[in-house]
């Protein structure tokens, strides 16, 4: 596999936080089998016979490399750069030739209508403009390509998840360099102009209380 060189655009606006930002990616990597455990079942579904090439928004440390097709390709849209040689050495591991690129997701880099799937977990919460990054996705798509997702969500108001959603929203931005726990996402993507959205509502079990509710789902250009 030969690794791409990976390029910073001068429009980049997500600078790593030095403590933050390795936080994070060690993290991901420690808590990456216990996530896994809990979303595998959705993500086994909605990823379901990706095409050979995939662009993934925020890949992070790899987690979703293994529902590319043996010998696939991945286009990486990455800013946090103490992410990268953990995405590096899981595409090894796992056969994928990685085009690794630090931009934000709202600016790809990317030709209009030139790629078949993008896939997302767990970004749509930390990007700084939702709305923009799927307007991206969808400039992205060719006509009939998927976005295929799996996020966490805002919950229903007035129960005890989303009291604590509220209570907690500053110190998980904080922490986790960005992330809302309140997004309806479900909301944006249906507004995003795609010709056919599937969105799956559903709840998963962890002590992270204000992760809990989620969506997945299929939206197709």
């Amino acid at each position: 596999m030969t690794d791409s060189t990976t390029t910073t655009p001068s429009g980049t606006s997500f600078e790593p936080h030095g403590g933050r930002g390795p936080f994070n990616a060690a993290f991901f990597q420690v808590m990456g089998p216990y996530l896994e455990w809990n979303l595998r079942g959705r993500k086994r579904r909605v990823f379901a016979g990706l095409p050979r090439e995939v662009v993934e928004i925020g890949p992070g440390v790899g987690a979703n490399l293994r529902y590319l097709p043996a010998g696939g390709a991945l286009v990486a849209i990455e800013p946090n750069r103490y992410m990268h040689s953990r995405l590096y050495a899981a595409a090894r591991r796992h056969g994928v030739q990685l085009d690794l690129r630090e931009r934000t997701a709202e600016q790809t880099g990317l030709s209009d209508h030139s790629v078949d799937c993008v896939v997302s977990s767990l970004v749509l919460c930390s990007v700084q403009d939702p709305v923009a990054v799927l307007a991206e996705i969808r400039r992205i798509l060719r006509p009939g390509g998927t976005f295929r997702f799996v996020e966490h969500v805002v919950a229903r108001s007035g129960t005890p998840t989303r009291a604590a959603q509220r209570i907690l929203r500053r110190p998980w931005a904080w922490t986790f360099e960005g992330c809302s726990c309140e997004r309806d996402l479900a909301h944006f993507v249906q507004a995003a102009g795609f010709e056919s959205v599937t969105v799956d509502r559903y709840r998963v079990h962890t002590p992270f209380l204000p992760f809990n509710t989620h969506i997945a789902g299929i939206a197709t250009a």
